[in-house]
């Protein structure tokens, strides 16, 4: 019965399998193998050099890693309350995960697009800063840093969110009702015992979060302009504009390198803080 039960489980996921390693696997290994082969010289790792040692590369990386990193940051310090809100207190928690969930709905083109009405020199941003005296004219806040860093708060805090609720819900109240009865501050059950516990969700989210940050294109490429390219914006310049498919695939290997990376570095990060990990 026990093997039966095996061979079930294993006919029950071969579909799915098989479509991972067609789809996915197969193209990922041949894309990774044109990046290390020349039709002319063999085994080379020429593509990689000139690209790492490229200024115009390293500029752009920096300025990928630096701006999902920074929203990265900024959406946890903005879903976390959030989250302990929905999950601790809130009374119509469909409601507020319903209104978390719902911008998720809108395609980030139109997303894109209406911040670039609110954030142009005729927009409501600057209208403000105009009428309140902190600027004489409207100042030039789209296809920068800042632009991008806003589209990707924007378009990625749910996520933040969604993954820390259910994390803080898991987390029994008599915790840290037991730590107050024992003299513990708010602060302090907070901080040695909510934040570790949820420590899972916030590294969770925040995976998600730099995974779509750094691999995002719509966004950095409405929001950015041409003046301030990312990685997924250069990929797009190398195989569309310039048709160089090599390089192309260089910097999305790089990429992907750079994201398995980080997302090691915090689940490192989780278990030391985490007990229970």
């Amino acid at each position: 019965m026990s093997l039966f039960k095996k061979k079930a489980w294993f006919f029950m996921i071969l579909p799915g399998m098989l479509f991972l390693t067609i789809f996915m696997l197969i193209p990922l290994f041949a894309l990774i193998l044109t990046t290390f082969f020349h039709p002319d010289s063999g085994f080379t790792l020429a593509s990689y050099q000139e690209i790492l040692t490229s200024a115009y590369f390293q500029q752009i990386f920096i300025r990928s890693l630096k701006l999902s990193i920074l929203s990265t940051f900024i959406c946890a310090l903005l879903g976390y309350p959030a989250a302990f809100y929905i999950a601790k207190y809130a009374k119509n928690k469909g409601i507020l995960m319903a209104l978390t969930v719902f911008p998720m709905f809108t395609s980030p083109v139109i997303r894109s697009f209406s911040w670039m009405v609110i954030l142009g020199k005729k927009g409501i941003v600057n209208r403000i800063l105009v009428s309140l005296g902190l600027f004489s004219r409207p100042q030039s806040l789209l296809y920068n840093e800042l632009s991008i860093t806003v589209g990707f708060i924007q378009l990625f805090l749910p996520l933040m969110i969604l993954s820390l609720i259910g994390v803080l819900e898991s987390i029994p109240d008599d915790l840290t009702l037991a730590a107050r009865n024992l003299g513990a501050t708010a602060f302090d059950s907070f901080r040695k015992i909510t934040l570790p516990l949820s420590a899972t969700g916030l590294v969770t989210g925040s995976v998600l979060v730099f995974t779509g940050c750094i691999t995002a294109y719509t966004t950095p490429q409405l929001l950015g302009g041409t003046d301030t390219r990312v990685l997924s914006t250069m990929i797009y310049q190398y195989a569309m504009s310039l048709g160089d498919w090599t390089e192309a695939s260089v910097v999305a290997v790089i990429m992907i390198v750079v994201t398995m990376l980080v997302s090691t570095t915090f689940n490192t990060i989780s278990r030391k803080v985490n007990p229970l990990v």
